[in-house]
C-alpha cells in the first residue's frame, strides 16, 4: 500500500477520498466484479472507506482487526448493507475487540473469533483463519 512499508509517502492517498479512488482504480485496473475485500490491520486506513463509499461493489467484506474503525460513527455503519465477516485472535487484547465494538453496527455481520490467535490471526492460526473465512465465502451469492 503507498506510504506503508518501505513504499514512499504518496499524496494521493493522503485522504480518505483519496485511498477510495486508490482502492477503486486497483479493482478496476485487475478487472474485479464485486469482489469480498480481505482487509487486515492498517489496510483498514483503505478498506474502510471504501467500505462506506462504495460498499455496495463489494460482495462481502472482511475486516481482519483493521485500524480506524473508530474514526467513522454507528451510523456510517448501520447504512452499510454489505455481508461483513469480522474476524480476530481472541489473544488480540486492544485492535481485536476495538473493532469488534465499531464494526458490530454494520447490519448484516457475522463475528469469528480464532482462538488461540493473536492480532496476525491469519498467520497464528492459518488453518483456523481459512476455516472461518471459506464458511462465510460459501454462504455469499
Amino acid at each position: 500500500m503507498p506510504g506503508y512499508g518501505d513504499s514512499p509517502p504518496a499524496e494521493t492517498v493522503a485522504t480518505a477520498q483519496g485511498r477510495v479512488a486508490f482502492l477503486d482504480h486497483v479493482l478496476q485496473e485487475l478487472g474485479m466484479r464485486r469482489p469480498v475485500l480481505v482487509s487486515p490491520s492498517m489496510s483498514g486506513r483503505f478498506a474502510l472507506p471504501f467500505l462506506l463509499a462504495r460498499g455496495d461493489q463489494l460482495a462481502g467484506f472482511v475486516p481482519v482487526a483493521p485500524v480506524g474503525t473508530k474514526d467513522y460513527a454507528a451510523e456510517q455503519y448501520r447504512r452499510v448493507q454489505t455481508p461483513t465477516l469480522i474476524l480476530y485472535g481472541d489473544r488480540d487484547t486492544r485492535l481485536g475487540p476495538q473493532a469488534l465494538q465499531s464494526l458490530r453496527h454494520l447490519p448484516r455481520h457475522r463475528v469469528a473469533a480464532v482462538p488461540g490467535a493473536g492480532h496476525a490471526c491469519y498467520l497464528d492460526k492459518p488453518e483456523d483463519f481459512h476455516r472461518a473465512l471459506l464458511g462465510f465465502l460459501r454462504q455469499l451469492k
